[in-house]
Formats: structure tokens, sequence, C-alpha cells
């Protein structure tokens, strides 16, 4: 090979490797996830990085532990930091009202992820899940299982369980729930024996599987001597595991007294494995690596000038804006189903659910 086809083979490579890193290099993105301490959000975050790096951007993912301080200047940092864009998975909705304010000023796209951004006009979009319909979801499968489990022991007692009231997400899912179940109640066919019902009453700050399990083995000393416990609508896995760990210790699943019905939502490798076991009774799926394709589309498209995709300018009110949204489809999952669903889908290996 002559000098000459070696120097022009050298361009053509650097030209080569340029362009490459031109195309690597749309700029940074800050990804502020809530917290590590469930492991949809670690998911989350793993599938956001590895989605917005494909499409050549860099990325800074922080996590915060469920502390509103630390988020608000892992946010602020990320704005220093130059980012071109934010996706945001709030802790709480309304406290970043003052940072997003500097990212509107320095023209920093924020998406909200997940859980609605409030009291702001800097959010650009928001992707999630229909919330709504994991509710009716999660009520529809409760009543299912009420109908299989207990079906000739109407009215069916049954407690109620919300997410974390500075989640938005939290009103969304009970909503849903009580869509199905309070025509139930008010005929008569669902009894809610501890009389608690209602956010206000029933809500879970933080998400916390150990508040969950202490209330309800309040609920269980003060309502239930004489009666079973059929039913508890839980919003989210690890409330789940805390309200399971309640009822297990007074006996039921054992002798006479059968497991009552308990949902749940996000489908976390100990609850696939308690539904296997004959525990929780079901679990909303929500395919976090769809959610992350959708988020990046929209960082992608309004980075690049043109429209995101969305699919509801209606619901999302976010107190000063209707934020356009995406809205993913949530799956019921069930003993008998998450196989299918959750391991030949390939979210899960056999190997993690064993």
């Amino acid at each position: 090979m002559g000098l000459k086809t070696l120097a022009a083979t050298a361009a053509m490579a650097l030209a080569l490797l340029a362009s490459q890193a031109a195309a690597q290099d749309k700029g940074l993105v800050g990804i502020a996830m809530p917290t590590k301490s469930s492991a949809r959000w670690i998911d989350d975050g793993n599938n956001m990085v590895k989605e917005l790096e494909a499409a050549g951007y860099t990325t800074d993912l922080q996590y915060a532990e469920d502390d509103i301080p630390t988020q608000l200047s892992q946010v602020e940092n990320m704005i220093t930091k130059g980012a071109k864009a934010l996706v945001i998975a709030s802790i709480d909705g309304t406290t970043l009202t003052n940072a997003l304010e500097n990212a509107k000023a320095a023209d920093i796209k924020v998406i909200a992820y997940d859980r609605l951004i409030r009291d702001s006009d800097a959010v650009s979009y928001y992707a999630t899940f229909d919330n709504f319909k994991v509710g009716v979801q999660q009520a529809e499968s409760l009543v299912k299982g009420l109908k299989e489990r207990f079906p000739d022991q109407k009215p069916w007692n049954v407690e109620l369980f919300g997410g974390s009231p500075d989640d938005n997400n939290a009103f969304f899912f009970y909503d849903g729930a009580m869509s199905v179940l309070q025509p139930m109640i008010d005929a008569g066919e669902i009894a809610i024996p501890s009389g608690q019902t209602g956010m206000d009453k029933v809500g879970t700050l933080r998400w916390d599987p150990a508040t969950a399990q202490s209330r309800m083995d309040n609920i269980l000393s003060a309502n239930y001597g004489d009666k079973p416990l059929h039913g508890v609508l839980s919003p989210y896995d690890g409330l789940s595991i805390g309200i399971l760990s309640s009822v297990k210790g007074v006996g039921y699943g054992s002798g006479d007294l059968k497991m009552p019905i308990v949902t749940g939502q996000d489908a976390e490798i100990p609850t696939v494995k308690s539904m296997a076991a004959g525990e929780q009774y079901s679990t909303i799926f929500k395919d976090t690596r769809e959610l992350a394709k959708v988020t990046v589309g929209m960082v992608d498209a309004v980075l690049q000038g043109s429209e995101p995709q969305i699919n509801d300018t209606k619901t999302y009110d976010n107190g000063v804006k209707i934020v356009p949204s995406y809205l993913l489809e949530p799956v019921p999952v069930f003993a008998d189903n998450y196989k299918q669903i959750l391991v030949d889908s390939g979210y899960y290996t056999e190997d993690q659910i064993k």
C-alpha cells in the first residue's frame, strides 16, 4: 500500500470517527429518580440511560433516596452542568417549582417521568402509564379474587390502602379503584369494617412498607376479632409485602384462615415469588422498558425541534397547565400468567423469580 493510499485510508478513518463522535454527542440529559429502595426505579434509571445513550446523548443519573432537598440539589446541579433536558421522577411533585423556573430560563426542556410535577409551567411533557386504569385493574383483580376464594361470604370484608399523598399518581390509583369498589360498597356487597376510606385516611406517606404493616396490624386488632378479612386493596407491591406480613402474623394462610386477596403494582421480584407461593393474589405490570423508550422519544423530539408523540391532552392538569402526556397501558398479572408476561417478554429471567 502506497503512502497516498495510507494517508487516504487514515483520513477516511478519522472522518468516520469524527462523524461517530458527533452522532454520539447530542448533549447532556439529566435523570432525577426518587429512590433505589424500590427495584422498579433502579430498572427505570438503567433503561433510561441505555436508551438515551443509544440515541446519542450523555446522561447524568441521580437517585435522591426519597429526600426532597437532595433531589432539589441534584436537579440544580444538572442545570449548572448544562443539561439540555431533564427527566424527573419527583419525590414530591410540588417542591421543584423554583429549580424548574431556572431550567425554563435556561431553555432546558423538562419531562415529568411517571409522576406528574405540579404547580409549574416549566414542564414540557409527561410520560406515564394510564394511572386511573391501574386503579381500575387493581380493584377488578381484587373482586375477581374475592369471587374465586370467598364465593359465598358476602359482604366481603375489605380494607383500603392508598399511596403517598405527595405523589399525584396515588390519587389516580385510588380514584380508579373506587370507581369499581364504591358501587359495590353502596350495594352492600363489600364492607369496610375499619370505616377508613378516602386518601386522607388510607394514604401511606413515601409508599413505606413498615407504615402499611403497622396500619394493617392496628386495623386487624381493632376490627377483626370476630370476623375474617377477605381482601386488601394495595396500590404497590412494597406495601403489599408489609400487609401480607401483618396478616400472616395473626394466622392468615394457615389452618382454616384463608389468605385474603391482596393486590399490588410494579411486579417486583419478591411479589412474583409471593404470588407463585399463593400469598399475594395479583399485581399490575408497567413495562419500564417501554416507558423509557417513550420518554427518550420525547427528549429527542423536543431537542431536535420536532413534536413528540402524545396521546392525552386532557387528563393531567398540574395546577398551572394541562401537561401533554403519553399514557402507556398497564397489564394485570396473576399466578397463572406471570411467566408469559414477565419471563417470555425478557423482563425477568426464570432464575430471577425462582
